[in-house]
């Protein structure tokens, strides 16, 4: 199989801060087309002939946003690209952003036009310095030539958390408040910047918007799994051949992403587990690697697309060597909101340790499996809930690692 490059069309092939490279490849004819267009049919057409769904973990219809924020009678409208990309293993967006940073903002504008924002908003991973600086000149270039019109937009740089990748934390962060998510219902939609209806959208959603209006929903519609159509971006690492970001049609396999383009596992070693989605999803086995990559194939097996993250591991790793790690990134990253969170991902990195060092019982494992039924049920936002994912995961796949770790009794 080959790479279907959409969202990447551009990347290695024009100058990421000339604006005239990304005119010259076709850019803003997009938006141009767009603006001539009724705006309810515009949305339509994104909503239900390409059937595009988001390109975050959720995977809702970016037609059904766009939809709920333009039927509002709301003066004020706003709209967000979610560049915070804070997930282990991920690296997609930046793939992008320092690729290709006018096919986000040419994105941004179309949606802007179509739920009719005048404020947009780039949030971008604070580390990501170069993104933030190649968005920044290329706001300019865009604001310059007239492309922006009487659409305002910021590049707006994270201060390093997590939990900023959610919706509602972004719209906290932006009002100047503490990182944290908002409770929900009203969706942000309804309210959410400013008490105003506001629409969030990741960067590779972006990143796909202008070849959808430019060669037609229906080409997009037709291209990879029917309900999940399009492509996605799957970023590899760990023990794998190639560590690569591919853009790949949604019908692709497990097995065409880590043997195809990853090359397979290093050192001619087996294929242990594949952690698919990031740190806050569970585990796939080398059985079921011939399930295509669409968000609901990848479902039915129980496991998540997420931020399209494929994390190679051998057979010589111990999982709860790799688990402790991840409970160390959730208790860092843990904003504090709700107690069930805050201590609970404490107390399993805690638990995780002595495992991992070899001075953990059965009875530890039980309480981790307790710890993780509750932060399930009551954490505020999915950061908890989430957070004991992989060790579910693990504990069910591969209980033989645990095992393995028992302290042995004198």
């Amino acid at each position: 199989m080959e790479e279907v490059r959409i969202a990447l069309r551009n990347v290695g092939k024009i100058k990421p801060d000339s604006i005239e490279d990304y005119i010259a490849a076709g850019g803003y004819e997009a938006l141009k087309k767009a603006r001539t267009l009724d705006r309810g049919k515009l949305i339509r057409t994104i909503e239900e002939t390409s059937r595009l769904r988001g390109r975050g973990g959720a995977a809702f219809s970016t037609g059904k946003k766009w939809s709920s924020a333009y039927a509002s009678k709301e003066e004020s409208k706003y709209l967000v690209c979610n560049a915070d990309e804070g997930e282990p293993g991920t690296y997609k967006d930046r793939v992008i952003l320092e690729g290709d940073p006018h096919t986000v903002i040419e994105g941004l504008l179309i949606g802007a036009y179509a739920i009719g924002a005048k404020e947009c908003f780039l949030y971008v991973r604070g580390e990501y310095e170069k993104s933030i600086k190649l968005l920044r000149r290329a706001v300019k270039q865009a604001e310059e030539k007239g492309l922006t019109g009487e659409v305002s937009i910021k590049v707006v740089s994270g201060a390093g958390a997590y939990i900023c990748g959610e919706g509602t934390a972004i719209v906290n962060s932006l009002e100047g408040l503490r990182g944290e998510p908002r409770l929900k219902p009203p969706s942000m939609a309804v309210r959410g910047l400013n008490q105003k209806p506001t629409v969030v959208n990741n960067v590779e959603t972006f990143a796909l918007i202008p070849e959808i209006v430019n060669k037609g929903a229906g080409w997009f519609g037709a291209i990879g799994a029917e309900k999940f159509p399009g492509t996605k971006l799957m970023c590899l690492s760990g023990d794998v051949v190639n560590k690569v970001c591919v853009e790949v049609p949604t019908n692709a396999t497990l097995q065409d992403v880590v043997e195809g383009f990853g090359g397979g596992v290093v050192n001619g070693k087996k294929l242990k587990a594949i952690q698919l989605g990031g740190s806050s999803c569970g585990f796939v086995t080398p059985d079921q690697l011939d399930t295509p990559i669409d968000f609901d194939s990848i479902g039915s097996i129980g496991a998540s697309l997420g931020s399209g993250a494929v994390y190679v591991i051998d057979e010589s790793r111990n999982l709860v060597d790799i688990l402790w790690e991840i409970a160390k990134f959730f208790r860092h990253e843990s904003c504090g909101k709700c107690t069930p969170c805050r201590e609970g991902t404490m107390r399993v990195e805690e638990l995780l340790e002595k495992l991992a060092k070899g001075e953990g019982s059965q009875a530890d494992i039980e309480l981790i499996r307790t710890l993780a039924d509750y932060m399930q049920k009551s954490c505020f936002c999915p950061l908890g809930q989430s957070a004991t994912t992989a060790f579910l995961s693990a504990w069910k796949l591969f209980p033989e690692d645990f095992a393995a770790k028992l302290r042995k009794e004198a």
